[in-house]
């Protein structure tokens, strides 16, 4: 506290400073500067005077209560307590600074002496706080300005001596009240009497203290201060020499938000590219052509920086003028709030002539950093379409090797397509200089992973969900150990029998039924005002009306009481006790891909072969599901995961029941009048489709969609047509291997496009699936068996939460996708619109499908 003046106590009790002044109260101002030294016992009752100060009493008729209490409090928090807690406040630890702090000053602006200014002026003593009082709003902003306090306690309740608010309003209209704490004293008030904190918080006070004189309660509310908002305002301050540091360095520095909005940049940033900072602050990296696009480059490095890894290396950036300056950047990704991502610094300086070879080396990585500035991030997802592939181990290990021992390699006279890019990256290597030579060597390494579409997600604590649903619905499960393996055991096939439905056609439909499926060429279509009308059983009424449709019998040279009996055998098959996979799921993917089949690109790209096999895939994908996922069946050790190898267990299996259930009865066989070459085909095309509804290869079918078909589709569109344009996009559309893709795509989107139906339909599917999981996680606690998706339990889910991951992490993407091919307006509407819904409810803290009622 400084060197405290002598004191002389005179007869009428008035003590005197005298002697030199500290140099803190040295000040013209008209406040005064209390520093009591305890000495023993402390003097009550004191009136104390010096040469720049006005008087300042403390209450001499303090009661003995008062007195005792504060008394005993202090003794109880005793000195070396608040030594070790002083030490550690006086010296903080900012990231990588450390900071030393001066002793707090506080300034107490009360009109007049009570007790309320008593007690604060004895908690100052107390925790070694320098306090200086002012009696007059003029006085105590003069005070402010000169000392620069870092906590102003006002006192807010007595307005007829002056305005608290105004007098707030005042020191906030100065530079260095942005790091001041201000506190309004209010008056304690009944419940009923209870007043809004809003008008106090508009005027600029922090927080509100509730008038207790009590020394103890003034002592914490100060610590509380301290520790709380003053330390948080001076690792603010701090950041003022970071900024000094980024103002003046003669690199280009450039901030981005976790969305890639540019935050700052420095004026070294400014003279590089040519841009203003009004013309870059708040804009999307991709509204701001700074860089070249390598698109080719984008998967590697978002790969990298996502999960948290630098770049660094040469890349060319375009200035505003476009001219090409080749620069050495490293871009940082930086962490904040629970761990996630919350920034990227991009530093950068131009090349010269003396570091190009030097950083060469670099150059190809560097090329694809600057690719992360044109991801696109939109509002209702976290990623974009980059493939999340898993990055490789860094090159220290092999920069030296130079694959000199590939001659077995190149001389294969059988070579998949992979094999000849390795090959082709090996040959280049071969006359490439050193530096191009190490980075072809991280090339080769990536290309030799076996999961290069797999995305890799950062830790569980991230985003427990999202892990959830990975690893419930894109692995194969973790096998027990342990001898007590549960077995699962498929319910036993439906045969054909005589008395099916066989009188049922299009002509006599039930009226009821019939109405249901009036609008069932619309998306808005309700599957579930058909599972009503149909008691649960829409597959074989939806599924007559739609091959009726697209001609399905008259392809496959089959009768409609043939096609009746088949669709009753399939749905007969769907297990109607799961809550989720029944034939109402198989209905409503039959609809939504007679849907898609209809939109004008697909059937530009699809033969009529093509939409058969779509049609009869959509209906079959899910038959005999149990209602669990593959990684339940492998930990279980279940007759089917065992049969299929772990692999792709429940698609392999109902690709395989369907045929069986079609070909081993001519009843409802409905392939038995095709010739054998074209029911070869068909039957290729129904399995491919159905194989490609399983999860573990979804970013794979979805990458080389977007890859092969709405890349070379967008290229062409900007070219701005022409005749040579279109026969280029017939060629992308029918070749044999794009329609291949464009069919997986299909089913994959129809197959899950719940959060794309309208908000009631979207609700009840989102409560079926959560049931069916929360049955699996019972069933899994009751069987001993790992719990694959430990958030799905009935007692703690937040159903909103999960909604989010499901469209954050497998929807969003897959349906930008599929609607740049197919335009799909009213889907996309309805997707941002659940989206909202869902998280509006997570915002609430709901973890219910609906709001509670009003």
């Amino acid at each position: 506290m400084g060197c405290a003046p002598s004191i002389h106590i005179s007869d009428s009790r008035v003590v005197y400073h005298s002697g030199k002044e500290s140099e803190d109260s040295n000040s013209p101002h008209q406040t005064n500067t209390l520093s009591l030294q305890q000495q023993g016992n402390s003097v009550p009752g004191l009136f104390i005077k010096s040469s720049h100060t006005s008087t300042y009493k403390v209450r001499a008729n303090s009661s003995k209560k008062d007195k005792r209490e504060s008394s005993q409090s202090m003794e109880a928090e005793g000195h070396t307590s608040r030594s070790s807690v002083k030490a550690a406040v006086t010296e903080v630890q900012f990231g990588p600074m450390r900071l030393h702090q001066d002793q707090i000053q506080v300034l107490l602006v009360f009109a007049k002496e009570d007790s309320q200014s008593n007690g604060f002026c004895w908690a100052c003593e107390k925790a070694g706080f320098k306090c200086n009082i002012a009696r007059t709003p003029e006085t105590a902003l003069e005070s402010f300005l000169d000392k620069h306090h870092e906590i102003i306690i006002i006192d807010h309740r007595h307005s007829r001596y002056f305005d608290a608010e105004a007098l707030c309003r005042s020191i906030r209209a100065t530079k260095p009240s942005e790091n001041a704490v201000i506190i309004a004293v209010v008056r304690r008030q009944t419940d009923r009497d209870e007043a809004s904190i809003m008008p106090l918080i508009s005027a600029g006070f922090t927080r509100r203290y509730v008038e207790n004189s009590n020394i103890m309660a003034c002592y914490n509310e100060l610590i509380q201060l301290e520790f709380g908002e003053v330390l948080a305002q001076f690792k603010l301050r701090a950041c003022n020499s970071l900024f000094t540091t980024l103002e003046k360095s003669q690199e280009a520095i450039e901030i981005t938000s976790e969305d890639h909005i540019i935050q700052y940049v420095n004026p070294a940033f400014e003279s590089t590219m040519g841009y203003q900072k009004d013309e870059l602050i708040g804009k999307e990296l991709t509204e701001v052509p700074i860089n070249e696009k390598k698109s080719d480059y984008l998967d590697t490095i978002n790969s990298c920086i996502k999960t948290g890894k630098e770049w660094e290396g040469v890349y060319y950036a375009k200035n505003k003028k476009g001219d090409n300056i080749q620069q050495n950047v490293k871009i940082i990704p930086v962490f904040g709030h629970r761990g996630k991502i919350r920034h990227y610094v991009s530093i950068s300086r131009p090349c010269n002539d003396n570091n190009k070879t030097e950083k060469q080396c670099e150059r190809v990585q560097a090329e694809s950093q600057t690719d992360i500035q044109t991801c696109r991030h939109k509002d209702r997802r976290k990623g974009s379409l980059d493939v999340r592939s898993t990055t490789s181990r860094g090159s220290d290990g092999s920069s030296q090797r130079r694959h000199s021992s590939m001659a077995r390699i190149h001389s294969m006279t059988i070579e998949a397509p992979i094999t000849k890019v390795i090959n082709i990256i090996n040959a280049a290597q071969e006359n490439s200089p050193m530096p191009v030579a190490e980075a072809l060597d991280r090339v080769l390494e990536i290309l030799r992973t076996t999961e290069l579409y797999s995305p890799q997600l950062g830790t569980k604590d991230e985003d427990p969900h999202t892990s959830d649903l990975v690893g419930g619905l894109m692995t194969d499960g973790l096998r027990r150990s342990s001898g007590n393996e549960y077995i699962f055991s498929a319910k036993h096939v439906h045969p054909v029998s005589g008395h099916l439905i066989s009188s049922l056609s299009l002509t006599d439909i039930p009226p009821r039924i019939a109405q249901a499926m009036e609008n069932e060429e619309n998306w808005e279509f309700n599957i579930f005002e058909l599972e009503a009308a149909t008691h649960k059983r829409p597959l074989v009424y939806l599924g007559l009306k739609m091959f009726a449709r697209f001609g399905v019998c008259s392809f496959l040279s089959c009768s409609e009481a043939t096609m009746r009996s088949w669709l009753h055998v399939i749905e007969t098959n769907y297990h109607a006790s799961n809550a989720y996979h029944n034939s109402t799921h198989s209905a409503d993917v039959l609809h939504a891909t007679a849907y898609f089949l209809c939109k004008e690109r697909v059937k530009q790209s699809l033969d009529p072969i093509d939409e058969v096999a779509a049609l009869i895939a959509a209906t079959v994908h899910d038959v005999d599901h149990p209602g669990r996922t593959n990684s339940f069946l492998c930990n279980g050790g279940s007759d089917l995961a065992i049969l299929y190898n772990d692999i792709a267990v429940l698609e392999s299996h109902h690709a395989a029941l369907a045929f069986q259930l079609t070909l081993r009865d001519d009843k409802c066989n409905i392939f038995k009048n095709m010739e054998r070459n074209e029911f070869r085909t068909l039957r290729q095309a129904i399995i491919d489709m159905v194989l490609a509804t399983e999860m573990t290869k979804h970013f794979e079918h979805v990458n080389k969609f977007v890859n092969s078909i709405n890349k070379p589709l967008a290229a062409l569109e900007e070219n701005g047509g022409g005749v040579a344009d279109e026969e280029a996009v017939k060629t992308i559309l029918t070749s044999p291997d794009n329609r291949i893709l464009i069919k997986r795509m299909l089913i994959k989107c129809a197959d899950i496009s719940n959060p794309c139906r309208a908000l009631d339909q979207c609700i009840e599917w989102a409560g079926r699936i959560s049931e069916e999981y929360f049955a699996q996680t019972d069933e899994e606690k009751q069987q001993g068996l790992p719990v694959v998706m430990p958030v799905f339990d009935r007692n703690t889910c937040s159903i909103p939460k999960s909604q989010i991951s499901f469209v954050d992490y497998f929807i969003s993407d897959m349906f930008d996708a599929w609607d740049a091919f197919a335009d799909l307006p009213n889907l996309m509407q309805h997707l941002d619109n659940n989206f909202k819904y869902w998280k509006g409810l997570d915002e609430r803290q709901l973890k219910t499908l609906r709001p509670p009622p009003e």
